[in-house]
């Protein structure tokens, strides 16, 4: 029986509130005195498991007293499938991806011990296999981590912003005070999803497009999800609006062997035609992202409609194809 397994089984009878004897634990899990005991140590040491020897009933039970709660039955760290391990390994990879410089380097560094503690009792090698696990950005922008940690302060504690923000789509630099609703990862990137005072209405920002931030003693306005998720989740891609369309894109017959297991938007429909190619239908409020990935499969995508959005395809190609050439 494997380790992990052992742990499992010890674990379910502990969490039964069972005092376990160890001639009686020997035979149920077919393992050495000292493999038990080297077991034993690893919840009580490495697990943090409250694991005490009772005298009196000459078995091994779990202390309720320092454990801290009335349900002691939950040991620490224990995983014992491959999704859970995999989880716990991309998170140690991502945690180390951090800038270990930065504001948030003390509350990281601890967690980043905590999970090697709990990797390397699940995994024989565990510096090998982290290696096996490797994460890939592209196109992430650079996120000054100072004014993250306001950004997500005042999330949490429902307070005010002011950020002095760089609009890149126009070039334009403005200060607003917003009331955050949630932060969003999206494409290796962050967005503030929040209510701009400025504008009276929803908007997201690029949390990496603020250049200053400072939380204000006003309380954050409150926007029900479901005005949120209507406004700022409607559409595809990162760009707001509540007025959707629906495009309809057709993939060749070989590229919609990837597309047809993609998902673009929540509400997107797809289906095969007779010649074998990939029908994806969904909603967009803003047409640019979505025109910029469609570009992405030319030649082998076509807009069915709108026709706007078409157009603007096309519209988009031309003035490509005319850059190539004044660059020739």
């Amino acid at each position: 029986m494997a380790q992990t397994e052992r742990l499992y089984h010890i674990k379910r009878w502990l969490d039964a509130g069972r005092c376990l004897q160890r001639d009686w634990l020997l035979t149920e899990l077919g393992v050495s005195r000292a493999t038990l005991t080297r077991d034993l140590a690893l919840l009580r040491d490495r697990m943090q498991a409250p694991i005490v020897f009772d005298a009196e009933r000459g078995g091994w039970r779990l202390d309720v007293t320092q454990s801290g709660t009335a349900d002691a039955g939950e040991l620490p760290g224990l995983w014992f499938n491959a999704e859970e391990v995999a989880a716990l390994l991309t998170m140690q990879r991502m945690l180390e991806q951090l800038d270990a410089g930065g504001l948030l380097a003390p509350h990281i560094e601890p967690l980043r011990q905590r999970l090697q503690t709990m990797i390397g009792t699940g995994l024989r090698g565990e510096a090998a296999h982290i290696c096996r696990i490797r994460l890939s950005t592209v196109a992430a922008r650079r996120l000054h981590l100072a004014h993250f940690q306001a950004v997500g302060t005042a999330l949490l504690q429902r307070r005010r912003l002011r950020i002095d923000y760089h609009g890149r789509g126009r070039d334009e630099r403005r200060q607003r005070d917003v009331s955050p609703q949630r932060l969003v990862h999206y494409r290796d990137n962050w967005y503030l999803d929040a209510w701009c005072h400025w504008r009276n209405a929803l908007r997201s920002f690029a949390v990496d497009s603020i250049t200053s931030v400072r939380v204000l003693d006003q309380p954050a306005s409150d926007i029900p999800d479901a005005e949120l998720d209507a406004e700022l989740g409607a559409g595809y891609g990162i760009f707001a609006g509540a007025q959707v369309q629906w495009a309809t894109l057709r993939f060749s017959a070989e590229r919609a062997r990837w597309v047809a297991a993609e998902s673009w938007h929540p509400d997107q429909h797809g289906r095969w035609d007779h010649e074998g190619r990939w029908l994806l239908s969904l909603p967009y409020a803003d047409p640019r992202e979505l025109v910029m990935d469609i570009l992405q499969y030319v030649p082998e995508v076509e807009v069915i409609g709108p026709a706007e959005l078409e157009e603007e395809v096309r519209r988009r190609l031309k003035a490509g194809l005319e850059g190539l050439g004044e660059g020739g």
